[in-house]
This record gives structure tokens, C-alpha cells and sequence, in this order.
């Protein structure tokens, strides 16, 4: 497995934007791995892909929040 180089960025607010990003990415991505799993007749895996959505939508409404507090004090 390779590692990533790191960042060139290292500031708390680059690293808020890249988890809200994140978050959000996954939580839409969460949807075809639903309905794979909806396919297929497996409800249990898309309840728990469903929950891990749910996570990630709340990760991301905070990390909107905590973004958008930030931009106001400038």
C-alpha cells in the first residue's frame, strides 16, 4: 500500500474543509452502496450502510457549521 505524500497545507481550517468534504462525499456515495445492497435482498447491509450515511450527513451539517462560524470572524 503507498502512503500519501503529506500535506502542504497544515492549517486547522484546511483540515476542516477536507473533512466536511470528505464526510460529505461519502454520505453520497452511501447511496449506491444502498441500493447495491438493496438489490441483492441484503436489507441488513443497506440499514447498516443507511446508519453509516446518517453519520457522515451529521459529520458534514457540523463541519458546515463550524466552517461558516469561521468565515464570519474573518
Amino acid at each position: 500500500m503507498t502512503s500519501q505524500p503529506p500535506s502542504p497545507v497544515k492549517d486547522k481550517n484546511y483540515n476542516l474543509i477536507s473533512v466536511l468534504q470528505a464526510s460529505l462525499e461519502y454520505a453520497w456515495q452511501m447511496e449506491t452502496y444502498i441500493a447495491d445492497a438493496e438489490r441483492e435482498g441484503d436489507n441488513e447491509l443497506a440499514t447498516w450502510f443507511r446508519k453509516i450515511q446518517e453519520n457522515n450527513v451529521k459529520a458534514g451539517e457540523q463541519g458546515k457549521q463550524l466552517l461558516a462560524e469561521r468565515l464570519k470572524k474573518g
